[in-house]
């Protein structure tokens, strides 16, 4: 067991915590074994032990220039035309999330990258067990432990409204998400994809009706995140006009929606960034009887015409793709050719841990599966479609069995990830992006108090003196 005073003296004479402070004169030891420990009890300890450890390494990560930020300026300078040429990658870290996660920056520094975006969705946070402030954590000590310095952008990604809770209660349902934005901007997530497109209504007679429900709620949560911001921070936030896996979407549907917005936004409020769309693809693609996943047709040219309206007619950074993990290879250098401004990037990299995952731990997590989650089984589903369909599922309950993954799993799974990211971050020409968002984003040092002593300000009468 990390008692407090084990977890604030763990680097020794390199970093010192005295008093809510905390000083680092050898930053070098961050990229150590010992930071492995640190996260491990941010994830895994008791509710002080975690509380102390996430506030330790968000510290830390303020002390030596790693701070979670908003990629706000960067697309704002896009949409002005002042950069292009690459599109950035959003890689949602489901399983395995510290050891990916590490070679996401080790990649990243190789290839002097900087415009890349980690990040959790809704859902996700739910079956994988990683709610925000466990997340940034765990993101930042891989940043410290591979040496990466510079801004760090997590995303929440698909924030969406249910479209069946809303039918029923629309408030709460809208509420949920903004809770949801509320603890994750506490946490330091400061890019947030709002997903409305849920409520979408073709049946309507005008695409402004058809979209209506879809901005009008969207700003409804809108206006929740912009009075969360801290000081310093505009949060980027993307909007959505297509539901991922159903039909294509229109530059006359970005309109309609783009519009409306804009009439509905409040005055002096800033809008969205971006604006994700739907151009052929579905979330983890689509599985086959055999457990091959079947050709994407995607409609490269409906992506670039929506990308070039939203910047040429609304200063977005352009249009954002997702599903985009399962893409053939050869996919994946049209989108910077065609200036998406970003792809989310998420089964591939799950299908990659359980391919090499030990397969004793996967049968036992198969047939962890047969008995929770046969609900959702189809009467005519294969096994490896069910297995592949349901297998996220498994990654909050076996979340410590895979973190304790044998080390030369954790080798092979590291030589592979590596690969796989150094080819996308090649194909969507992210290398060298290090410095244009040094241009363009500036990330200011955001301290919190030790938990002690937030619990003792937050314990205390509202008149009452808490100086020294």
């Amino acid at each position: 067991m990390d008692t407090i005073e084990t977890l604030n003296t763990l680097f020794g004479a390199d970093i010192s915590v005295n008093g809510g402070q905390v000083t680092v004169s050898n930053a070098a030891a961050l990229a150590s074994p010992k930071m492995d420990r640190l996260v491990r009890v941010a994830v895994f300890g008791d509710a002080d032990e975690k509380e102390h450890a996430r506030w330790l390494i968000w510290e830390l990560a303020q002390a030596v220039g790693v701070r979670a930020a908003s990629i706000q300026d960067l697309y704002v300078a896009r949409g002005r035309g002042e950069t292009h040429g690459f599109t950035v990658p959003a890689i949602n870290v489901r399983g395995a999330a510290y050891d990916t996660a590490r070679s996401i920056f080790r990649v990243a520094m190789r290839l002097d990258a900087g415009a890349f975006l980690l990040e959790i969705a809704r859902s996700e946070t739910a079956y994988t067990d990683q709610r925000p402030a466990e997340y940034v954590a765990v993101m930042l000590a891989a940043a410290l432990r591979e040496g990466f310095r510079g801004p760090v952008f997590i995303q929440g990604d698909h924030f969406q409204v249910s479209v069946k809770k809303f039918a029923v209660d629309p408030t709460t349902e809208v509420e949920a998400v903004k809770s949801l934005a509320n603890e994750a901007i506490a946490a330091g997530f400061y890019n947030i994809d709002i997903d409305t497109s849920t409520l979408v209504d073709l049946s309507k007679a005008s695409l402004d009706e058809q979209q209506r429900l879809n901005y009008e709620v969207g700003i409804d949560i809108l206006k929740t995140v912009r009075a969360l911001e801290p000081k310093g921070v505009t949060v980027s936030v993307g909007g959505e006009i297509g539901e991922v896996g159903t039909e294509n979407s229109t530059v006359e549907e970005l309109r309609a929606y783009m519009e409306g917005f804009n009439r509905t936004l409040p005055a002096g409020m800033i809008g969205l960034s971006k604006i994700s769309v739907q151009s052929g693809t579905s979330h983890g693609g689509v599985v086959l009887a055999d457990g091959s996943i079947a050709d994407v047709k995607l409609d490269l040219d409906t992506l670039e015409r929506l990308s070039n309206v939203a910047r040429d007619d609304y200063k977005l950074a352009g249009a954002v793709q997702h599903g985009a993990s399962t893409l053939p290879d050869g996919a994946f250098n049209n989108f910077p050719k065609r200036e998406t401004a970003e792809i989310h990037l998420a089964t591939n990299f799950q299908n990659m841990l359980f391919d090499h995952m030990p397969a004793d731990l996967r049968a036992t997590i198969y047939e962890w599966l047969s008995a929770n989650a046969k609900d959702e089984r189809k009467a005519t589903d294969s096994d490896e479609q069910f297995f592949y369909k349901t297998r996220k599922k498994a990654l909050g309950p076996f979340k410590r069995r895979i973190w304790d993954l044998p080390d030369e799993t954790k080798k092979t799974l590291a030589a592979k990830y590596d690969e796989k990211f150094t080819f996308l971050f090649n194909q969507l020409a992210i290398g060298k992006t290090a410095s244009i968002v040094a241009k363009f984003v500036r990330a200011p040092a955001i301290h919190r108090l030790d938990p002690t002593e937030a619990a003792a300000v937050a314990a205390a009468p509202d008149d009452a003196d808490l100086s020294d």
